[in-house]
């Protein structure tokens, strides 16, 4: 049965509604959509936001930290009286408010191999837009083996990338691209080198505008292509990926079948 629109949902959603390739159904299927987002941060600000505000119906959210006042120079999710706050309660009444037709999940939890397959299980779309290696590969490797498809992105400094990764044979995964962590201290945090406050936005919107892509079918997605950024340059290129038959997870013959140790495999100290 076709589901009727209420009369604020017309108002609400009309200019995608009007739109050629989104319309009605288009519409339905964002209304009927659960992506979870992973991070509350920078990039899973502008994620959220525009998640939300196109009325993707069903919104997760994963992140175990709390609001700090150096976030806000590029997390826009939240605010100043947010600071000391749980990220996923700030970002959670900061969506709802925007839209608040739509339902919010929230785990306000470290994601690890103990959680991430139940965690992740339940969605039809992940979004990463986490900030850790440890937390990449353990996504990248719950949604292959979940056969979820994952919305990548990260951010250095005034660089940043994006792409999209399907499960499935012959499609490349995050463990394609970088088959190895680089050595642990090699590459700083924000809170160590800096970010550019605009970056995670620009990011995260190419994110949601990929997660909006797979839902309603419009476009040609991000999969096997990795977009690059050059904010000082204000450069965009895009590079082929390639599946990699040895790969682990998604290769012929995989050797990675359940969730590992990760803050082991990228040689830091666990955190749980």
């Amino acid at each position: 049965m076709t589901r009727e629109f209420t009369v604020e949902e017309v108002q609400r959603y009309a200019r995608h509604i009007i739109l050629p390739g989104v319309g009605a159904e288009g519409q339905r299927k964002l209304l009927d959509a659960k992506v979870l987002v992973v991070g509350t941060g920078g990039l899973g600000s502008p994620i959220s936001m525009y998640l939300a505000a196109a009325g993707v119906g069903t919104i997760g959210l994963v992140d175990f930290d709390k609001v700090d006042l150096t976030n806000l120079q590029r997390q826009i999710v939240h605010g100043t009286s947010d600071v000391g706050r749980p990220k996923v309660e700030s970002a959670r009444d900061t969506l709802l408010d925007l839209n608040p037709n739509i339902e919010v999940v929230t785990y306000d939890t470290l994601l690890s191999s103990a959680n991430a397959l139940e965690v992740l299980e339940p969605w039809d779309i992940v979004v990463d837009g986490t900030d850790n290696f440890p937390v990449r590969y353990l996504v990248n490797d719950a949604t292959q083996m979940l056969g979820k498809p994952l919305v990548y992105g990260s951010i250095y400094q005034f660089e940043g990338q994006a792409t999209v990764f399907m499960p499935g044979p012959e499609t490349p995964c995050y463990r394609c691209l970088f088959p190895q962590p680089p050595p642990p201290g090699t590459v700083p945090s924000c809170a160590e080198a800096g970010v550019f406050g605009v970056l995670p936005g620009i990011v995260g919107c190419i994110q949601a505008t990929e997660a909006i892509k797979l839902i309603t079918g419009l476009g040609q997605t991000l999969e096997g292509r990795l977009l690059i950024f050059d904010a000082l340059g204000m450069e965009f290129q895009t590079v082929r990926l390639r599946w990699d038959a040895d790969c682990p997870v998604c290769g012929k013959e995989p050797t990675i079948t359940e969730l590992i140790d990760y803050e082991a495999f990228c040689g830091l100290p666990s955190r749980t």
